[in-house]
């Protein structure tokens, strides 16, 4: 019992849960914040999120370590959208459009912030990782459609993974390079993902 009359594992929750809830408000921050400015230092951060800079400190080590949380944060929000596409449900075709779909919609909400990461912060070994939520469903997908005829392929699911990967991250820097607008770039992507897949006049 602790002199203000609180029991001691009540306390500790409650700051447990405050200490939640301020990580949570320090990501939602740096998240809006680095999705505009991915330049940004946790001064900017804290004083987004409203807090100070030790504050930050107190949950986070350093920049790179919020920048990494803030990436494994819209990670998280790009696999609810894949489950919000429902890629195990309907025609293989369909579910391959839905996520098309989702997965450039997520790109181009944190297209500023993944580079920031991808520059300072995420070697090919974390990389694969971040993808692996995604791919794992992609897999699914490629296996479901391969078997039921709806993709004219031959080839191992995991080779086509790894290939639509490999087209999204250059449909990605054609943008960057300013060589596509973002929508010839999106339809690029879909000519070429369904044509690997001998998937014609869906686009």
């Amino acid at each position: 019992m602790t002199v203000t009359g609180e029991p001691a594992a009540p306390r500790a929750r409650r700051r447990r849960a405050d200490a939640e809830r301020s990580r949570s408000a320090i990501l939602d921050a740096a998240v809006r914040l680095l999705r505009e400015r991915p330049e940004a230092g946790l001064e900017a951060v804290a004083r987004t999120a409203g807090v100070t800079r030790q504050t930050i400190y107190a949950h986070f080590s350093s920049r790179d370590e919020l920048l990494a949380a803030a990436v494994d944060r819209v990670t998280a929000e790009a696999v609810a959208s894949m489950d919000a596409a429902a890629l195990d449900e309907g025609p293989a075709v369909a579910a391959l459009l839905r996520f098309l779909d989702a997965s450039w919609q997520a790109h181009e909400a944190n297209v500023f912030l993944l580079r920031a990461a991808a520059a300072r912060t995420i070697d090919n070994q974390n990389g694969r990782e971040l993808h692996e939520p995604v791919t794992d469903r992609l897999a699914r997908l490629f296996e479901r459609g391969i078997a039921a005829g709806e993709f004219a392929t031959r080839q191992d699911s995991r080779w086509l993974v790894a290939a639509v990967v490999a087209l999204g991250h250059a449909a990605g820097d054609e943008i960057a390079a300013g060589r596509l607008t973002a929508p010839e770039s999106q339809t690029a992507l879909r000519v070429s993902v369904f044509r690997l897949l001998g998937v014609e006049d869906t686009y």
